[in-house]
């Protein structure tokens, strides 16, 4: 076998063993096996060197420690990952390649938080928004809104819907909800754990008259087992799961806009934010919600 080739299919291959790097990391992680991800990546870095794929496995190990509050651990690796990634994407969009992107963002969104951890929130907040300077329109732009919400919107004038197009009846104006509690829910066609939301705001739907739910969705550019979709087609696709998985919240509107994910920072599906009668938030939580919590939250609003 020429030398050449077989350097080429060794490299072929080596990569092939380690393509699923960032799921390795990830299940170890899960496991809280700290020491074993470690491992992997520094196994995975002698191989193969710095890929986009080792920069966003590196991303989950400062997700890591920031779940478990080791704040300058996180620090670090959030640090180390974006030094990486700028490395890889020079004179390239931070969109040029899906790895990159996703592990900007997480550590971005890491070391906002760890400062904010370690009693550093306005500093936090500063990064966030300088952060948005950069990739505020790119893919990352509404990840990095949802960090800057997660850390400030609370107690904030809640920011108005683009409601030019919407499904189920008008959606109401936020000025014209005034006085009135209002859940916002943000969903995607797509993601199961808003159908296992849709019950239990079904249920919260019953139970509290006089709360307005909203739901804004908006267009992904596929539709069914993500097939391709021109806007139209995934419209109707976007009515017929709403109308399928979420017989509980029919009759409420249905926004449909780019832009209120973007403002609302809504990278994370489903995304809930509660308003309260003076038309200012009182809970913000990207991710599903159980029953018990949004209840409770709901109902300080709703006695407020």
């Amino acid at each position: 076998m020429p030398r050449k080739f077989a350097a080429l299919l060794f490299v072929l291959l080596a990569s092939t063993a380690w393509a699923g790097i960032v799921e390795d990391v990830r299940l170890s992680l899960s496991q809280k096996n700290f020491n074993s991800a470690e491992s992997e990546l520094n196994a995975y870095k002698a191989k193969l060197g710095v890929t986009p794929e080792y920069v966003e496995a590196l991303s989950w190990m400062g997700r890591a420690a920031l779940e478990t509050e080791q704040y300058s651990q996180a620090d670090s690796y959030a640090k180390q990952t974006l030094d990486s990634a700028a490395a890889l994407l020079k004179g390239h969009s931070v969109d040029s390649d899906p790895h990159l992107s996703t592990a900007v963002g997480a550590a971005l969104e890491v070391e906002a938080l760890s400062l904010a951890g370690r009693g550093q929130k306005t500093q936090g907040i500063a990064l966030l928004r300088r952060s948005l300077q950069t990739y505020g329109n790119t893919s990352i732009g509404a990840r990095i809104h949802k960090n800057l919400n997660l850390l400030t919107f609370v107690g904030q004038p809640a920011p108005a819907l683009k409601s030019g197009e919407y499904l189920g009846s008008r959606p109401a104006s936020l000025t014209q909800l005034k006085g009135t509690p209002l859940l916002l829910f943000f969903w995607a066609h797509w993601c199961v754990d808003c159908k296992g939301e849709g019950p239990i705001l079904a249920r919260l739907r019953s139970e509290f008259k006089d709360l307005t739910i909203i739901a804004p969705t908006k267009r992904y550019g596929y539709a069914a087992r993500g097939e391709d979709a021109t806007p139209q087609a995934e419209l109707a696709y976007i009515n017929s799961v709403w109308q399928q998985y979420y017989s509980g919240l029919q009759g409420i509107s249905v926004p449909v806009s780019k832009e209120n994910f973007n403002v609302y920072g809504s990278s994370t599906t489903p995304t809930l934010v509660l308003v309260d009668r003076a038309g200012k938030i009182a809970y913000y939580h990207p991710g599903a919600v159980q029953y018990d919590e949004l209840r409770a939250a709901i109902e300080k609003v709703v006695k407020g």
